[in-house]
């Protein structure tokens, strides 16, 4: 009986005293899980590296450039034709070159015979030829009778057409007529004008060149040099006819032994129909 109760009261002594260590564990154990069952998972991040793609350069061939020759043109030349001017030689013994396509233009220059030029002009009005002469450094006029054309085509060469052709001036020195007029009785046309003083070396005296109407044909006509020899001689008469598809007129000149002055007008009078 004694024995009995010694056991019955040990129990209660364990109960009393708190739980064991392994009950404890147990406990403890349990309260875990307890626990751990009412946790939300947190998911801490884990940075994991994305690969950034690394660019593997592709080459690309750039070609060498090649120099390309510049081609420079050459130029074949086509060789001009040089025109050679007929040729001329004085046939007579002793000749003038004048500064105009007649006798009434100012002496130019003496010719003999045998003297050679190349012909570079020609006169509409009378066949007259402008000549360059080796021994001269300047062009004259000669009349086609005293020379002879020994190469080349005369008819080929360039026309020379007046009033004025190839007259040296003007002159610095003095001036051209005054006071100049003209007159009509029938068909002659007489002209007038005032004397202009020039020094006895320097006067030649004057000079007129004119077209004019005779026998139906409109006339390129001279004066000067033979005829109108000095300041002195100051009126000139000239026939001119109606009858022409061109009206008649002309112009006067001062002369003096270095040239022409500029010329003055002559009022030229209608002719009668």
């Amino acid at each position: 009986m004694k024995q009995t109760l010694i056991l019955l009261v040990l129990p209660f002594l364990l109960i009393g005293c708190g739980p064991s260590p392994e009950q404890q564990a147990t406990l403890t154990a349990t309260a875990r899980t307890a626990t751990a069952a009412m946790w939300t998972e947190t998911f801490t991040p884990t940075n994991t590296a994305t690969a950034t793609p690394t660019l593997t350069p592709t080459f690309t061939r750039t070609p060498t450039l090649t120099d390309t020759p510049t081609i420079t043109p050459t130029f074949t030349i086509t060789p001009t034709a040089t025109y050679d001017f007929p040729d001329v030689v004085v046939s007579v013994a002793m000749a003038h070159c004048r500064y105009g396509p007649s006798t009434a233009y100012l002496h130019a220059a003496d010719l003999y015979q045998g003297d050679l030029g190349t012909v570079r002009g020609r006169s509409p009005y009378n066949g007259w030829l402008q000549v360059r002469f080796d021994k001269l450094s300047y062009f004259c006029w000669v009349a086609p009778s005293v020379v002879q054309v020994t190469s080349g085509d005369v008819s080929l060469i360039y026309v020379v057409r007046g009033p004025g052709v190839n007259m040296p001036g003007p002159s610095a020195l003095y001036g051209p007529p005054t006071n100049v007029r003209a007159s009509r009785q029938g068909d002659q046309v007489t002209i007038t004008w005032d004397p202009v003083w020039m020094t006895e070396d320097d006067d030649r005296g004057y000079f007129i060149e004119m077209f004019v109407c005779q026998d139906g044909a409109y006339i390129w006509w001279t004066v000067g040099e033979g005829t109108l020899n000095n300041q002195y001689v100051t009126s000139y008469t000239v026939r001119d006819e109606p009858g022409c598809a061109y009206p008649s007129y002309g112009q006067i000149y001062t002369v003096e032994k270095h040239g022409y002055t500029t010329p003055a007008t002559i009022p030229w009078p209608a002719a009668n129909p």
